[in-house]
């Protein structure tokens, strides 16, 4: 976990690097570098459910659906990665865009960085998703530990905008 944490930390400072190579700083260059951001972690939850529904088609134990059935286990296992994807998805969204509406202009470049450890930590975590909690810790906090880093920013930001209570 800690040499996730420090790789998104790097990404994220190596993305500043850039800075205005990603957006204009007026409100539609910052909306489309949301939207765009916020496109990685909408991929990795669509093909989620279309594992999910896959599977579910071509499996008659698992056709009527989880709240009709026990489920096989290759179901609860897909529906646990759908469950951790749309966690995810949860923080980093409004994180996004809260970082697109708060951060200097010269910070945004850091947007499509965390949306690019998105979608390598969620391909990751898959991948060891079944190898258990060590195989899918690396995955897992890659795509966590930028959101939250993120989140933190983000909140500084905002103290500095709207002052401290």
């Amino acid at each position: 976990m800690a040499s996730a944490l420090v790789l998104a930390a790097v990404g994220l400072g190596a993305a500043l690097a850039m800075p205005g190579a990603w957006a204009e700083d007026t409100l539609e260059g910052r909306l489309h570098l949301v939207a765009f951001a916020a496109l990685a972690p909408a991929l990795a939850l669509a093909f989620c459910i279309a594992r999910l529904a896959a599977h579910r088609f071509h499996t008659p134990a698992d056709l009527d659906g989880s709240g009709m059935t026990e489920g096989t286990r290759q179901a609860r296992l897909l529906q646990a990665l759908l469950q951790n994807t749309l966690e995810q998805l949860a923080l980093a969204v409004p994180v996004y865009a809260a970082w697109g509406a708060l951060a200097p202009a010269c910070w945004l470049g850091v947007l499509p960085a965390a949306a690019g450890m998105f979608l390598l930590g969620r391909a990751l975590f898959f991948v060891g998703y079944a190898r258990g909690a060590r195989g899918r810790a690396f995955g897992f906090a890659l795509t966590f530990y930028p959101s939250v880093l993120l989140l933190l920013g983000a909140a500084v930001f905002a103290v500095r905008v709207f002052g401290s209570p």
